[in-house]
């Protein structure tokens, strides 16, 4: 851990105050638009639809993420980790339960869509509902594990941010690492990948498709890749020739994640659109939207 007003070794006092700014913007922007999508799911219930729900899912699980980008933007301005070693291992369980809380929510609406689409069945609350409880109880429980002993958190280069530490690269961390990482990255980008492409050999006979069906398999690889890389490195080789800048790279990377969900999942979906811009001119106008305001 940095002592206050101290450098990390390999940064300079410009880079440490660049990280922590596009630090704080991904946070702002993250929470930004997320929060937007939990406050109008709450107030306008025409968007309360099943498959909505898993949009809700991945939004809750984002704006953890961007909580945890706010906090280590903090710690990075300040240049010093305030919370001790405990609050590194509460900052390294949080921002790594919403990690695997969003990408399996991810592949949620992959499968879910698939389901909407391809099958014309309704997608029942229930089936929503376990989807959701179950994408939490799994993450909190590989979140939970290198508390137990199986991995460990520890401080990011910077020092100002904690994650799952690679640095060792012993079989402690490999072991976890494969097994974390087929379950919770390699799985979902499956599930994901497959969803979508069936959808699109599915439905591109019937016209121009209604979603985009590339890029959540993009986001997932270019957001989290550079993590699993990373990771994949340091299970495979010493990474202490890795540069520190680069090292943090895939942290600057993963924390961009939610405002890019929040663009696609909810800006880019007509409905949740909608009820975006009727909960926004709802609060303008401070009263109820009208029938023939949502017609509008």
């Amino acid at each position: 851990m940095l002592e206050p007003g101290t450098l990390p070794p390999g940064f300079g006092e410009l880079e440490v105050l660049a990280v922590g700014t596009v630090l704080l913007v991904e946070a702002l922007s993250g929470l930004s638009l997320n929060g937007l999508t939990i406050l109008s799911f709450c107030k306008i219930p025409e968007i309360r639809t099943p498959g909505h729900l898993l949009v809700l899912n991945l939004a809750l699980a984002d704006s953890g993420i961007s909580l945890n980008a706010l906090v280590a933007a903090i710690s990075s301005l300040r240049r010093h980790w305030p919370y001790g070693s405990d609050g590194c291992q509460a900052h390294g369980f949080q921002g790594f339960a919403m990690a695997l809380a969003s990408i399996c929510s991810c592949a949620a609406i992959a499968w879910e869509r698939y389901h909407h689409y391809c099958t014309r069945s309704p997608f029942a609350w229930s089936s929503a509902s376990t989807l959701v409880l179950f994408v939490w109880l799994s993450s909190a429980f590989w979140a939970a594990l290198p508390l137990l002993g199986w991995g460990h958190y520890d401080y990011e280069p910077l020092g100002t941010c904690c994650t799952l530490d690679y640095s060792k690269g012993d079989r402690n961390f490999t072991s976890f690492f494969f097994t974390m990482a087929f379950f919770n990255f390699l799985l979902p980008l499956f599930i994901t990948l497959t969803s979508y492409q069936l959808m699109r050999q599915k439905l591109k006979k019937s016209g121009p498709l209604q979603v985009n069906t590339t890029l959540p398999t993009r986001t997932l690889l270019l957001g989290w890749g550079p993590y699993a890389l990373l990771y994949l490195c340091a299970a495979c080789t010493d990474v202490t020739g890795i540069s520190p800048k680069l090292q943090m790279v895939p942290a600057i990377v993963a924390k961009a994640v939610p405002t890019v969900n929040a663009c696609h999942y909810t800006l880019g979906n007509k409905v949740l659109h909608r009820g975006i811009w009727q909960f926004l001119s709802q609060q303008r106008s401070g009263r109820p939207l009208s029938s023939q305001d949502r017609t509008q």
